[in-house]
């Protein structure tokens, strides 16, 4: 069972058709839509401020979520595709919009919808990755404009993701 915990009276709220792996863990003020997958072994703790997960958003393992206690909630939009361990803090990314494995997008940053931060990526606080861009880097800088495939990537990134965890869902066959 996956560790679901209330704190300073906020319990999770998790659609009833999410995808929440066994070894999840989920504390606090965090909301979970419709088709989310939140796979093995990620932590999203909305201790001290928000957490929003939009629908059909995969988080893969090894995530971790957090908030700043002052300002910034960590939102995420709809149909976002989050690498494997990645940390996102207090940050914003918007639906359409992909963060690659092991990146790390900071407080007030925003990844715009149809952009992508490249694998092993630093974006650092306030930063504004704007939409159709990839940026990449430790910190993360503007790589190039993403043509339509590289964009078309991240909905079908999305599409099996959100079939995966149906079968996860239903035993795994």
């Amino acid at each position: 069972m996956p560790i679901i915990l209330p704190f300073r009276g906020r319990t999770p709220k998790i659609s009833p058709d999410a995808f929440i792996a066994e070894n999840a863990t989920i504390i606090g003020d965090v909301t979970i839509g419709p088709e989310a997958s939140i796979w093995f072994g990620c932590i999203l703790r909305g201790d001290v401020n928000f957490i929003r997960v939009g629908a059909r958003t995969n988080i893969q393992d090894g995530t971790i979520i957090h908030v700043a206690s002052e300002g910034n909630g960590t939102d995420i939009g709809d149909g976002v595709l989050i690498g494997h361990m990645a940390v996102l803090h207090g940050c914003t990314l918007q639906s359409g919009s992909m963060v690659g494995m092991t990146s790390c997008v900071l407080d007030g940053a925003v990844v715009e919808s149809g952009a992508m931060v490249g694998a092993g990526s630093l974006v650092t606080p306030n930063k504004r990755v704007r939409s159709g861009e990839l940026w990449a880097g430790r910190p993360a800088r503007f790589v190039r404009v993403m043509p339509e495939q590289e964009r078309a990537y991240i909905g079908d990134g999305v599409s099996h993701y959100c079939a995966l965890a149906r079968e996860y869902k239903a035993g795994g066959g």
